[in-house]
């Protein structure tokens, strides 16, 4: 085999390979011996055909699964004597190649970077410990009360009020057709508590049992069903009865009935509970401010074949969400040209953050094992009541799933990793100090000051349904698993 390294631009190499005839053959030939014991040729017992007679019957599929091994290979074998690691599979075209004849075939590779991660220790960092207050935990027990309010038929009859709950047939229509969805009987409807569509409810308030009532709506322009997203809807309701609510009396019998010992007990678990929230809004956001300090302590040059699938990747959210109506403020009244530049900064930052990531992780061995992957698998799973075997062989069935479920994993050990070695200071805060630094925070990457904070927000909320922390940390986590994986691939 003949290597020769015909360009070398940046991350980029271009070589022409060339595999001797001889070589070929020889190959050909030991593939087709080893194929002679195992099939059968009339005439002749097993393994003792002419190599000429099986040339001729099995010639050509032998030899197209010969090229594709030896060009495998030969690329391999061509990468790991230089050393070089391969930041996506190298694009191979054949160049010339007839029977009896050289092989010759083009490789072009993009590399990984080199990477040289910053002095950890130097990193300054603060850990805040919200002090959740008897308030707030009091509010959430009330919630709870809330939720398990039952309801009682009027003793006296009246008109509804807002807080009471209706039993209602109803029965909806768009432009003048009945879709589905759009009807049910006896269906129970408190009235304020916003779960239908908007100024739905208040057009029930003022009825009486038996009343039918014509009530007109517009479905959001960014609702679901895309048959009834913007639409206007008439729903003709029936009143069948109203019912009053019946508030749960907070004490212990309430604790009890919610696997709690005593409402002393519930307490505790709610405020333990609101603390263990707190303490992961506060690793998320620690998180998002390492991100950005080893975003700005490392510029070093990406793949550009990286940056372009991981930005093909939020194009297709951007244009996804543009269809459902939704559209980020940032991008409105911009030219697609200026939009996309955006986003390609975007990917780009996404990248050399995966990339640093899986450097520092392949430098120090960290590695995610299988049992914590399993035991994310069955998080997942069990996320899913009623479908965790599909959900499970789902994810086995699909490598892609399965390395996105190992990302977040991996970036997690990572970032412990760095806090470790970071400088780490702690401050208590109040939940409001805590939202009202975060607005603060928030408004600041908004201002054209903070170009790089603003892609990292920006770059967040493509995430969907994700909160902006963690959309980051995933984005970045993942771009480290392919990476590492790239990597892996290569050595």
């Amino acid at each position: 085999m003949q290597v020769t390294e015909v360009s070398s631009e940046g991350l980029k190499r271009d070589f022409k390979v060339v595999i001797g005839a001889k070589e070929i053959g020889e190959k050909v030939e030991a593939r087709l011996r080893e194929l002679s014991v195992k099939v059968k040729v009339p005439g002749f017992r097993p393994g003792k055909a002419p190599i000429k007679l099986l040339k001729q019957r099995f010639g050509p599929s032998v030899m197209g699964e010969v090229l594709e091994r030896a060009v495998t290979d030969s690329s391999a074998q061509a990468l790991n004597e230089r050393g070089l690691r391969p930041a996506v599979q190298p694009k191979i075209e054949i160049v010339s190649f007839d029977d009896g004849q050289d092989l010759e075939y083009s490789m072009a590779i993009e590399l990984l970077p080199e990477i040289e991660p910053m002095d950890f220790s130097k990193i300054e960092l603060e850990r805040v410990k919200v002090m959740v207050p008897d308030e707030e935990v009091g509010a959430a027990i009330d919630r709870l009360a809330e939720a398990r309010k039952e309801s009682k038929p009027l003793e006296t009859p009246r008109k509804s009020e807002s807080g009471d709950i209706l039993v209602i047939d109803f029965k909806g229509t768009v432009h003048g057709e009945a879709l589905p969805g759009m009807a049910a009987d006896d269906h129970h409807l408190e009235l304020g508590s916003n779960s239908f569509i908007a100024g739905f409810e208040d057009q029930l308030i003022g009825v009486e049992v038996g009343e039918t009532r014509e009530v007109k709506v517009t479905f959001p322009e960014a609702y679901g069903n895309e048959k009834l997203a913007g639409q206007p809807a008439v729903f003709q309701c029936t009143v069948k009865e109203i019912r009053e609510a019946v508030p749960v009396a907070v004490d212990d019998e309430m604790a009890k009935s919610m696997g709690a010992e005593s409402l002393e007990d519930l307490r505790d678990k709610v405020k333990e509970r609101l603390g263990a929230d707190y303490d992961g809004l506060s690793r998320m956001r620690m998180k998002r401010k390492i991100l950005d300090k080893l975003a700005d302590a490392h510029d070093f040059g990406v793949p550009e074949s990286m940056v372009e699938l991981e930005f093909e990747a939020i194009w297709q959210q951007v244009e996804a969400d543009r269809q459902r109506g939704n559209v980020d403020p940032d991008d409105e009244g911009k030219e697609d040209d200026d939009v996309k530049a955006e986003y390609r900064e975007i990917a780009e930052r996404r990248v050399r953050l995966g990339l640093l990531l899986s450097e520092v992780g392949r430098l120090n061995q960290i590695d995610v094992t299988q049992d914590e992957v399993n035991q994310a698998l069955f998080r997942e799973a069990q996320r899913h009541p009623g479908q965790e075997q599909q959900v499970l062989e789902f994810y086995r069935a699909n490598p892609e799933a399965m390395a996105q479920l190992r990302a977040p994993l991996f970036e997690d050990k990572v970032v412990d990793f760095i806090v470790d070695l970071a400088q780490v200071t702690e401050r208590e805060l109040s939940p409001d100090q805590l939202r009202e630094e975060e607005e603060k925070e928030a408004a600041e990457a908004e201002t054209p000051k903070k170009p790089a904070k603003k892609s990292a927000k920006k770059a967040a909320k493509k995430a969907a349904g994700a909160d902006a922390a963690q959309a980051e940390e995933t984005e970045a986590g993942e771009a480290a698993a392919e990476a590492g994986a790239a990597d892996k691939d290569g050595s």
